[in-house]
């Protein structure tokens, strides 16, 4: 029984944040319980002082246990300072509707913001006379924040992005590092301090110093 409940926690999707991946998984893994008729209807209690019949008695009763059950889950997918503030929710529909409530319009915030950032991302160039040590800060601040607001941003869109936005001196240079290295193995502190050499061998002065 204890490895079957840690099967279970395994297989829920924790809350992190984004709410609308972890409601499309939890909705998923809830309708792979058949509980998520419950979750979408509710229980619908009868009105107080209705008479009940011991079949619709029985239904009640199949449908509140079914609701106990969906808001365990629930509770194993949600961490407990945002629990604490949904503990008073009497069903899983009451919870799922707060938890909907709470964060969809974060999560529309953050579609947006990432938006901005994807488009800062595709125009980011190279300035003229702009360092290497810059231009590599302004590409991480930015894909960074993507990163956090949940792109997938792999280090070798990031190295493939510099490359091509280098401003012309480096031509030569990113012609040579694409014939001697493999770009999807290529690290982006290699990157940056194989950039930096070229730059520094740029440096008029470097170039007095070696005569």
């Amino acid at each position: 029984m204890a490895s079957d409940s840690n099967f279970v926690q395994a297989t829920i999707s924790r809350f992190d944040d984004h709410y609308d991946y972890w409601s499309m998984l939890m909705e998923n893994f809830l309708r792979s319980k058949e509980y998520w008729p419950i979750v979408e209807d509710d229980i619908n209690t009868p009105a107080v002082g209705k008479i009940l019949t011991n079949t619709q008695k029985t239904e009640l009763e199949a449908k509140k246990l079914k609701d106990l059950k969906a808001k365990n889950y629930l509770f194993l997918a949600i961490d407990r300072p945002i629990l604490e503030t949904i503990l008073c929710k009497e069903t899983s529909k009451d919870i799922w509707d707060s938890m909907k409530k709470k964060y969809q319009g974060t999560t529309r915030v953050k579609r947006a913001q990432l938006q901005a950032l994807r488009r800062d991302f595709e125009t980011l160039q190279m300035k003229e006379g702009e360092s290497v040590i810059s231009y590599y800060a302004r590409t991480m601040e930015i894909s960074n924040k993507m990163r956090f607001y949940g792109e997938k941003m792999t280090d070798v869109t990031i190295v493939e992005k510099i490359l091509c936005s280098l401003t012309s001196k480096y031509d030569y240079v990113v012609c040579s590092i694409e014939e001697s290295k493999d770009i999807d193995e290529l690290l982006l502190d290699e990157l940056q301090s194989s950039l930096l050499v070229h730059e520094q061998k740029m440096n008029p002065y470097w170039c007095m110093n070696r005569r």
